[in-house]
């Protein structure tokens, strides 16, 4: 096989790997696509009158989740509306008031709180999506891909030799 040939199968292996690999990754990032790619928000958390009289008896707050996911930047506030003080890790929250807290970043945390039955809330702060994010996924299906479609080009197929007369 010439050096030329060769020298096309492998850039022709290679854009077409990196095309697909751009395909496969955008085309799956449009599909799963859950608002991940957010500006920092707040978002608020409301301890409903009652809950502290509900975790006493063992009984959790329906309206309270488990754990909630954010992105780093997110400020959680958490607004206290019931009769009894109540406390999520580092913030106190007085009956009646409401704190907040900054997610500052990524991890899976797990809380100790005082309106949840089993004295635990989860915090899943993610890291914001960024262009950067998007190309190592491109890079991470395009690259193997274009390693294998080199190899195919130029085993699968090697080059005829010119018929001489």
């Amino acid at each position: 096989m010439s050096r030329r040939v060769l020298i096309r199968r492998v850039s022709v292996g290679l854009l077409a790997g990196l095309v697909l690999g751009t395909l496969i990754s955008e085309v799956t990032y449009r599909f799963l696509d859950h608002g991940e790619e957010r500006a920092p928000q707040t978002i608020r958390l409301t301890i409903p009158p009652g809950t502290g009289l509900r975790v006493q008896q063992g009984q959790s707050e329906p309206s309270l989740p488990e754990s909630m996911t954010f992105v780093v930047g997110d400020v959680l506030v958490v607004h206290n509306a019931d009769s009894v003080n109540h406390q999520l890790d580092p913030l106190f929250i007085p009956a009646g008031s409401s704190v907040s807290l900054k997610l500052a970043s990524a991890g899976s945390y797990s809380a100790a709180c005082t309106f949840q039955p089993d004295r635990s809330f989860g915090l899943i702060v993610e890291p914001g999506l960024t262009l950067e994010t998007r190309l190592f996924g491109i890079l991470q299906a395009g690259i193997p891909m274009a390693f294998l479609f080199v190899l195919y080009g130029v085993f699968a197929f090697p080059a005829k030799k010119a018929a001489t007369g």
